[in-house]
């Protein structure tokens, strides 16, 4: 046989389009010529590959050979396709029967023929499981894989193990390992806070709906402490959602996934650009924003950032993924993310305070605050204005609640959301809106006049609607009442 066919996957953001190594011998002088738009790292793949098959004891054709990685038009990158190759090589010159059409070959080969663990083989795998396809790995990628239930996995250390298994001679049974652990995050509890009732409030409506939360005060009200405690409050990633956080830990990680993944909290400097945050390159790399998908991004100091890099949060804010365009590819990413943001009144931070140290001029106070964009701060649900505690070292912590009771009212609160309508309150669309938040005629009345009054867009009416669901469902109530109306107002800053 002087043609070959083996399929692979490449890597496209989160996902991994199929890709057919074909490998064609023909006389003439010993050449090899690989074509399909490789990058640097794919085109280096013919010496890894020559190597690997000599010191494996196979014998590389003295002909001119022919590697086509189709489709044409998509870039190929990374050393991903290299047992492909190598397998594609051996089978075209006779050496060992093609792989059968169901499947699919990743791996990086050293040059003894080891394999090496490469990166992005959790798309691959839920790729290769809805194709319907097995797929053969480093034995290094196959508890990752493993992840993704429904596809078969073999693994092997080197060439030699694949060479043997195509040819009859020891078989690779399938996977069969131990399931990945759960990540023991340890998060600082929610008890250790002092006073800031309202505050604590907020972070449990916020941890209960996945509303984005603003925190406004002085330096030293406990802002940060605050959103530090939010990630244990939160409930555990499960099934898809879990898959979808471990994707992008498999296409940003040089190491294999070891344990199944905690939901992120990513804190950016404010000195971050805005490819920092939302992700970019001329080969497009995820995010601050996509990092902490399904977790929580927390912005501190936010009035510090440069405001271009602050407005390109709003389109993903609203549709949960970013889209990044390059001359030759469109990659998406998602990015379902819960803002936390954290700020001071003004420049020198002490407005209102009772000490009447703040001598910032009001010039001053409207361009410090100018830098955060009215559209941005309409898309955040939760809006605090916290003021400084009296200093008392030591103070009792007994009556605070803990963050493991908080997060049984929050897990709670979660579930009767999924029961109802599938997903969280703060990403409710207009349907479920009018189905799952509708008033009675003299509730709605009310809640409009107070809007009208406060000055707040149909948009943010609509926040305060998801803010009262979350406060009804906290409750265990089946219905929004005026009080759940009243509350979520509270934490709306008016005109």
């Amino acid at each position: 046989m002087s043609l070959a066919r083996v399929h692979s996957r490449a890597q496209l953001g989160i996902e991994a389009p199929a890709v057919t190594v074909e490998a064609h011998l023909a006389n003439g002088l010993p050449a090899l010529t690989l074509v399909g738009l490789p990058e640097t790292a794919v085109r280096e793949s013919k010496d890894r590959v020559r190597s690997a098959i000599q010191t494996s004891g196979f014998d590389f054709p003295a002909r001119r050979i022919t590697l086509n990685l189709a489709p044409a038009d998509l870039p190929k990158e990374g050393s991903r396709f290299d047992l492909a190759i190598a397998l594609g090589i051996l089978a075209a010159s006779g050496q060992l029967p093609e792989p059968p059409e169901q499947l699919e070959c990743l791996g990086e080969l050293a040059l003894s023929g080891a394999l090496r663990p490469v990166q992005g083989v959790l798309p691959a795998a839920i790729a290769a499981r809805n194709a319907g396809r097995a797929l053969l790995i480093p034995r290094a990628n196959a508890e990752e894989a493993s992840l993704v239930p429904g596809v078969q996995i073999f693994a092997a250390d080197h060439l030699l193990e694949v060479a043997a298994h195509f040819s009859g001679q020891q078989l690779l049974q399938p996977w069969s390992g131990q399931p990945l652990p759960r990540e023991n995050a340890t998060c600082p509890d929610l008890a250790d806070v002092q006073g800031q009732l309202l505050a604590r409030r907020a972070l449990l409506i916020a941890a209960a709906g996945a509303h984005n939360l603003l925190l406004c005060g002085p330096p030293g009200t406990g802002k940060t402490l605050l959103a530090s405690r939010l990630p244990g409050l939160l409930p555990p990633l499960e099934g898809a959602e879990a898959l979808e956080v471990a994707a992008i830990h498999s296409i940003t990680c040089a190491t294999p996934l070891r344990h199944w993944p905690a939901r992120p909290f990513r804190q950016p400097h404010h000195s971050a650009s805005a490819p920092a945050l939302v992700g970019g390159g001329s080969r497009p790399r995820p995010g601050e924003i996509t990092l902490a998908h399904q977790g929580v991004l927390f912005l501190d100091e936010l009035p510090e950032f440069d405001r271009r890099v602050l407005e390109v949060l709003r389109e993903p804010m609203e549709s949960g993924e970013i889209v990044i365009s390059r001359a030759r590819d469109q990659v998406r990413f998602p990015a379902r993310f819960q803002l936390v943001a954290a700020m001071n009144p003004c420049p020198c931070g002490y407005l209102g305070d009772p000490s009447g140290r703040c001598h910032c001029t009001p010039e001053q106070i409207r361009r410090y605050r100018s830098k955060i964009s009215g559209p941005l701060l309409d898309r955040i649900d939760l809006y605090l204005t916290m003021s400084r505690e009296s200093t008392v070292l030591n103070a009792p912590l007994e009556g605070n609640e803990s963050t493991a009771r908080s997060a049984a009212r929050v897990a709670a609160a979660r579930q009767r959301q999924l029961d109802r309508q599938g997903r969280a309150n703060a990403v409710l669309d207009l349907d479920g809106l009018r189905q799952h938040c509708a008033l009675p005629a003299a509730d709605q009345q009310w809640l409009e006049q107070a809007c009208e009054r406060l000055g707040l867009s149909l948009r943010a009416a609509h926040r305060v609607l998801r803010v009262a669901r979350t406060l009804a469902d906290l409750e265990a109530a089946p219905a929004i009442q005026r009080a759940h109306l009243a509350e979520a107002l509270q934490f709306r800053p008016g005109r």
